[in-house]
């Protein structure tokens, strides 16, 4: 039996009960109207259309075999000598002169004649640089090449002679305008001795340096064979060492010696560019709370990481935090509410519907709130299945070696989250903006988009900034920021080695620790500081829209 109210009627047929019926008519009436609509599915294919090409390129480049990177260059062999750099530092020669390689012939300083030495002459068996003088051969290598690249003095004997007296007029002043009337930077006079002009050349016998110039001379070493080193051996060749602990300690190990140089032929210092004392090593700092504050590795200490095994899990992280950030949040979450909340009550009045959906029994305030529960509805369903979709995908085909990575689903849920509540809150705005401006809300609404999207990127670039502090979508990816670090608790530890060992992961691009946390640096702080802010202007959104309503007159 029926049970009846105090007025004796049933209680199916109240007024309240009445209200409640329309009410859920809107939303179910709303609901309907967007569904209908080919511009509801023309926004909501464009977003699964965005989602999927980010998706296949993600796939794609997971496919593909990891290309791992030469962080130091030591790989590069920029004289092409078929000698890569790190094993020209071995040898100490050098990658910029393809006649100076591991196992040449190198040329060793012996002395010199400078311009006011005394006496000016010397007698031996050398390999003469810059010669400017007089020189009394014993014996000259007149088959001898130019071993060096970098000096264009050289003599090459195979011109045959040169004669001063045939060639040129020295006059009385050989080595000012006279040497300027040869061709060659050297002639023989008929008795046999030879004028240089800065010539470099071996052999043996006496040199006479003309006062006021310079003569050196050294000897050049027997060439040696040295097997050349493959271009693969200096990538990836110093991992970076690390045993775990949350101390502040000395860490690292220079695994390619390329800062011990214990096996270089060249002398030099080990490095200590961090100053703790230790050669060739990696301070890891840490605060009293066991949050680490730095990294600071000495030079050519863990430099050349493995990039396979640390790029890998931060490009993956990379492009979750990027897509939540700026597919879901700035692209969806604004392109959403402008199509499909603009016109939630806007496009009733100018259809002329709006007094009939108003003619029973509700409140004007609460017809607003039901439309936007109708608009929540299609887009809160589309951002869940999307999220959840493109979680699974990532969490399947990841890095990693556990079938599915259930690490993921909890910042997946945070996007999730942030997603429906930017969309609550733009979708709030944007019906209010269509309330008090029905015919020109929409270019209003594109410039409130457009700050929320530079306001965004700037909260991705500089967390830190003041202004984006008056947006939502700084909010909300402070919401994805707070969820990264309580799900990926060492995404920190993470930016913070690729900001050490220049490691190129994006992710010190795309995530920040979150700002918010009223100075506990907690990111649960963070998170419900994020949500209680974007749900409070959101409500007051709609509270503004409610009372603009209550009093617009219905045409």
């Amino acid at each position: 039996m029926e049970k009846l109210d105090e007025q004796g009627r049933g209680l199916s047929t109240t007024v309240w009960t009445q209200l409640d019926r329309k009410a859920g008519a809107i939303t179910e009436l709303t609901i309907r109207q967007l569904r209908n609509r080919i511009s509801t599915w023309v926004v909501l294919g464009v977003g699964v259309l965005l989602i999927s090409l980010l998706l296949i390129f993600y796939i794609d480049s997971i496919r593909d075999e990891f290309e791992s990177i030469d962080n130091d260059g030591d790989s590069q062999d920029w004289d092409n000598d078929g000698f890569p750099l790190g094993q020209e530092l071995i040898y100490g020669t050098s990658d910029y002169d393809e006649s100076s390689f591991p196992g040449s012939s190198d040329y060793i300083y012996q002395g010199d004649i400078d311009w006011n030495d005394q006496p000016r002459n010397h007698y031996g068996n050398h390999t003469w640089i810059y010669a400017m003088g007089y020189f009394s051969p014993t014996w000259i290598d007149v088959n001898s090449s130019n071993p060096f690249s970098w000096n264009e003095n050289w003599i090459d004997w195979s011109l045959g002679d040169y004669f001063c007296e045939e060639e040129g007029n020295l006059g009385s002043n050989p080595f000012g305008e006279g040497r300027y009337t040869l061709q060659r930077n050297y002639c023989q006079f008929e008795n046999g001795t030879y004028i240089m002009f800065g010539a470099s050349f071996t052999g043996e016998g006496e040199f006479f340096t003309e006062p006021g110039w310079y003569t050196e001379w050294g000897y050049l070493t027997e060439p040696f064979l040295v097997e050349k080193h493959p271009k693969s051996m200096y990538i990836d060749e110093d991992d970076i060492d690390w045993d775990g602990t949350s101390i502040s300690s000395s860490q690292g190990f220079d695994d390619d010696g390329d800062c011990l140089k214990d096996d270089y032929l060249v002398e030099s210092t080990p490095s200590d560019s961090n100053r703790n004392g230790i050669f060739c090593d990696v301070l890891w700092t840490y605060d009293l709370n066991g949050n680490l504050v730095s990294i600071r590795a000495d030079n050519n200490v863990d430099e050349d990481p493995d990039d396979s095994r640390h790029i890998g899990e931060s490009s993956h992280r990379t492009f979750i935090i990027g897509t939540g950030k700026i597919a879901f949040v700035m692209i969806l979450g604004l392109f959403l509410p402008l199509f499909l909340a603009l016109g939630l009550v806007r496009d009733e009045s100018e259809n002329g519907t709006l007094h009939y959906l108003l003619s029973k029994p509700i409140h004007r305030g609460e017809f607003i709130l039901y439309r936007l529960l109708g608009y929540l509805a299609i887009v809160v369903s589309y951002t869940v299945i999307l999220t959840f979709l493109i979680a699974f995908i990532t969490s399947i085909i990841g890095p990693g070696e556990s079938i599915i990575r259930l690490s993921d689903y909890p910042v997946w849920f945070g996007i999730s989250l942030s997603t429906i509540l930017v969309l609550t809150a733009y979708g709030s705005v944007f019906n209010t903006v269509g309330l008090v401006l029905p015919r020109y809300g929409v270019y209003l609404c594109i410039l409130f988009g457009v700050w929320e999207f530079l306001m965004g990127l700037f909260t991705i670039t500089i967390p830190n900034s003041t202004i984006p502090m008056l947006s939502i979508s700084h909010w909300a990816i402070q919401i994805i920021d707070a969820t990264v670090m309580i799900a990926w608790s060492d995404t920190a530890l993470m930016q913070q080695k690729a900001n050490a060992f220049g490691l190129e992961t994006g992710i010190s691009f795309f995530w920040h620790p979150p700002v918010h946390t009223l100075g506990t640096g907690s990111p649960f702080v963070a998170l419900v500081l994020s949500i209680v802010f974007i749900l409070i202007f959101s409500l007051g959104m709609i509270l503004i829209g409610q009372l603009i309503f209550k009093r617009k007159e219905i045409m």
